[in-house]
């Protein structure tokens, strides 16, 4: 588990340098800090950092030796290192370094690095079925770091720690619950709090107490935002003369206040491009067209053509899944090609998470990946035996009848490999009687309607339907303890123990209780024994007077003398003048309260 993991330093900083075939673009979370390394091919001591604005066709430098942030902006003593801390968005910029002030003909803009600063958000989606929504806990680009854990919280409570990004359950509206995420080693950059007022199938509310989402309503950052979303998006086209459609951004949600944030988008093969829905387009455009709100991956509609089949697409049925090691999943794309054609070659292609590198094309040769194509326009990759190393993006591509190769920067779909695990709450060892909530986790979301079975021992437990994905035992006691696991079809989950704590019996009470218990006693014996004492002295004093004066000094001496003769243990003694009865059990008793009178 990721929280039984080593230490992680709170902050990290990056390096990045940007000449000699090293990245040139890095994007860095705001708050934290971030070093930009420049490698010198001459003397270091003339270095100087600049800002490049890309005003083209020439480019401006600013001297950042003059910078009025110098709090913030830190040179190394040779010069080669900038360090920024606190990154704000305003840091975003281009960076070079160089010997001499630059010119427009220097090669330092060509060197520079790009930085861009990230802002940490939860992002909501609609979910496949049901009136629920999924979140994720994300960057507005991709980090460069690869991020160490996702932390979770909920109404600003820890709730768990995490490699993926996604929240492990489907979530209904409740306006009550306040979600937040937070990347490992940035503890205190958390994103703005997110809570679903609503889920409905053609809308969903969200309320962001702060940060960039609030743009959308033209909201200062700082302050609360509600927003509604549509759970779908679809292409509209009407009849602008006889040459052209006019396409607009159109939702099923009645609700949504989002209409100038729905962007139109044209797909070619130099890449997507920007549409004003104002605009005219032909109706013999090759080019296909989908709509978004905000982001790309955001919310999207399907890719469409203007005219039937005359230009390439590609769709998929899902754009998210989350699957389950050892398992199977089906990626289902459905395309067109002008004219209905069929494709001469159908490829997948996969390109991991948050990485900036080629793509890799799927072979059919591999045992875990299958082409199925038994449907017209069509086509489903399945993999099988899916492991960590099937997650990522994965598109579709196909090449014509001419072998030109058809691509699309459409977004793909996102594969999240997970394994089942047991949690336990309150402990792994418990007390007899406690409540015992055993959860059945992932690290994504899984389809609402799964069925999940538990075993105790490796034995199957009957359930009813509401304890399927918890598993809850009211009072826990010696004959629930054992080894748990769940499963998802075939597929099991590590097994976790469960203990009950025996209980021992305090005995500091009880013999508290009885010594308090023994002193009354003994204080009570005494008292009445002093008291019989005494009546019975005065008696004899009175028998003596009435006697013969001459054996009054005899009889006196008999009295005193008879106890020293016959002298009893004092416990004997008490209890045998307090009650006569009680020398008949003393017979059987007497060890234990002469231990318990020696205690005192």
């Amino acid at each position: 588990m990721l929280s039984e993991a080593g230490c992680v330093l709170m902050v990290y900083i990056l390096s990045i340098s940007g000449v000699e075939g090293k990245p040139k673009s890095i994007c860095a979370l705001r708050g934290s800090s971030v070093n930009l390394s420049c490698s010198a091919s001459h003397s270091a001591a003339n270095m100087k950092w600049y800002i490049v604005y890309m005003n083209n066709p020439e480019y401006v430098h600013k001297d950042l030796s003059v910078h009025e942030n110098h709090e913030r902006m830190r040179l190394s003593e040779d010069g080669l290192t900038l360090t920024i801390r606190d990154l704000t968005e305003s840091d975003g910029k281009h960076y070079c370094c160089s010997e001499s002030t630059p010119d427009k003909t220097d090669s330092c803009p060509h060197n520079s690095i790009q930085l861009q600063v990230a802002d940490l958000q939860v992002k909501v989606f609609p979910a496949i079925e049901g009136q629920k929504v999924t979140l994720m806990c994300t960057t507005s680009c991709p980090l460069t770091e690869s991020p160490a854990a996702f932390i979770w919280y909920r109404n600003r409570e820890f709730l768990y720690e995490d490699w993926s990004p996604w929240y492990q359950e489907l979530v209904s509206s409740d306006q009550a619950v306040r979600y937040s995420c937070a990347i490992k080693g940035y503890e205190d950059l958390r994103a703005p709090e997110v809570s679903v007022d609503s889920v409905t199938w053609s809308c969903f509310s969200v309320t962001y107490a702060e940060g960039r989402m609030c743009s959308y309503k033209q909201t200062p950052e700082k302050q609360s935002c509600s927003i509604t979303f549509p759970t779908e998006l679809h292409v509209e086209r009407t009849e602008a003369n006889k040459d052209h459609f006019r396409l607009t951004c159109n939702s099923s949600c009645s609700l949504t206040d989002l209409q100038p944030s729905f962007q139109l988008y044209k797909n070619t093969q130099r890449g997507l491009q920007k549409v004003d829905q104002k605009s005219l387009v032909t109706r013999t455009s090759p080019e296909s067209f989908f709509c978004s709100v905000g982001d790309l991956k955001d919310l999207l509609s399907n890719e469409v053509c203007v005219d039937g089949n005359d230009c390439s697409s590609v769709n998929y049925v899902s754009r998210r899944i989350c699957g389950l090691k050892g398992s199977s999943v089906n990626i289902s794309s459905i395309y067109s090609l002008p004219g209905n054609l069929q494709p001469q070659t159908k490829l997948w292609f996969k390109v991991k998470i948050n990485m900036k590198q080629e793509a890799e094309q799927l072979m059919e040769d591999k045992d875990d990946v299958k082409n199925l194509d038994n449907m017209k326009n069509q086509h489903i990759l399945r993999l099988d035996n899916l492991d960590e190393k099937d997650i990522g993006e994965y598109k579709f591509r196909m090449k014509s009848q001419n072998g030109e190769l058809i691509k699309s920067d459409y977004p793909g779909v996102t594969l999240i490999v997970t394994e089942l695990l047991v949690d336990l709450r309150p402990a792994a060892e418990v007390t007899e009687g406690q409540r015992v909530t055993l959860t059945c986790r992932t690290s994504c979301p899984l389809s609402e309607n799964t069925n999940y079975t538990w075993y105790l021992n490796n034995q199957h437990l009957s359930l009813t339907e509401t304890q399927s994905k918890q598993l809850i035992i009211d009072a826990f006691s010696r004959q629930d303890e054992g080894n748990y696991s769940c499963g998802v079809e075939m597929i099991r989950s590590a097994v976790k123990t469960l203990t009950v704590q025996r209980r021992t019996v305090n005995w500091k009470p009880a013999a508290a209780g009885l010594s308090a218990a023994l002193l009354v006693l003994v204080s009570l014996s005494i008292f009445l024994y002093r008291k019989y004492k005494t009546s019975h002295q005065c008696s004899g004093r009175d028998s003596v007077n009435n006697m013969d004066e001459t054996n009054t000094d005899h009889t006196y001496e008999e009295i005193e003398a008879q106890p020293e003769e016959n002298e009893l243990p004092y416990s004997q003694l008490v209890l045998e003048k307090i009650n006569p009865l009680y020398s008949s059990v003393q017979q059987h008793q007497e060890q234990h309260v002469s231990y318990v009178m020696v205690k005192i």
